[in-house]
């Protein structure tokens, strides 16, 4: 018996057996719709749970991951031989604070726009289609369309590796370039609060639907996929590399480089993550190539 089956019956004790899935598939919980079994998937419900989680899996020695919505990861087919927990719409909470969104951390980034648009509140309109929630967007420090995340988030409430809840400022949380503190300690995001400003709804429900219909035009939102596959490289544009490499279309298994944005690998026909392994490989050798730069891939790669 290895030590995740001696946590089975206390996982399911605090959280109730409903809410702890042993291998469970992770292509259910992916946007990439890719990924082998979890060894065991919890549901938390309560901040207090989440905290006793964390604390069994630390004693125990056994490695724990967190998962929103899946949407920036690929799993890899053996899978995740791990405790993974899930915070999405069992852990999303959302409340307005005069001109603050208070947001649990699985609260996804379009319901927090609307919850904003619904008090009036203006300034996350950028992350209304950002297909991921409150916890990945503080984490990656999630941006489009000339904003982001640290632009407006002024506390992180953050679980961090010792067991402690504190309250991060935006100068703690140390956000870069899809990069933050809370990446590298790896504790959990439990939490944010983002400072708004008053607008017109009338005008914030017309950016949003502005944003949606430029997302809908560019990007292969009719497919699997786990959002921008790599990361700007400083003085370009991935897609555009990637499409003058001659890559648009390029298909390595199921997993095909989108005919739509050449940013993009998505699951075009029941994809491997071994299949985008190599298709994010030959990316990086081709644009290299044919232009020198070295292409680094913004999605995490999670079992390989």
């Amino acid at each position: 018996m290895n030590h995740i089956d001696t946590l089975i019956n206390k996982f399911a004790y605090i959280l109730g057996p409903e809410n702890v899935l042993e291998n469970e598939a992770l292509s259910k919980h992916t946007s990439f719709q890719i990924g082998g079994p979890a060894a065991v998937l919890l549901t938390p419900t309560q901040e207090e749970d989440i905290v006793a989680v964390q604390e069994l899996c630390r004693k125990a020695g056994v490695e724990l991951r967190v998962i929103g919505l899946g949407s920036n990861i690929l799993v890899s087919d053996a899978g995740l031989p791990c405790v993974v927990m899930e915070l999405s719409e069992n852990f999303s909470e959302i409340r307005i604070e005069g001109c603050e969104v208070v947001a649990q951390a699985g609260a996804s980034n379009e319901l927090v726009a609307h919850a904003a648009l619904s008090a009036g509140l203006s300034g996350y309109e950028f992350a209304s289609g950002i297909p991921g929630t409150i916890g990945g967007a503080a984490i990656m420090n999630a941006g489009a369309y000339d904003g982001e995340f640290k632009d407006v988030c002024v506390q992180v409430r953050y679980l961090n590796p010792a067991g402690e809840i504190v309250e991060l400022s935006a100068d703690e949380a140390a956000w870069g370039y899809r990069h933050s503190f809370m990446m590298d300690d790896g504790g959990i995001v439990l939490g944010a609060r983002l400072r708004l400003q008053r607008g017109q709804r009338s005008a914030i429900q017309a950016r949003m639907d502005e944003l949606k219909a430029r997302r809908a035009e560019k990007q292969p939102l009719e497919m699997p996929s786990a959002g921008s596959t790599f990361k700007r490289p400083e003085g370009h544009f991935a897609g555009k590399l990637i499409q003058d490499a001659g890559l648009r279309g390029y298909r390595v298994g199921g997993a095909q480089i989108s005919e739509k944005h050449c940013g993009f690998v998505v699951n075009a026909e029941n994809a491997s993550a071994a299949d985008v392994l190599q298709l994010i490989a030959d990316v990086q050798e081709k644009v290299y190539a044919h232009a020198g730069v070295r292409m680094e891939p913004e999605v995490r790669m999670w079992g390989f």
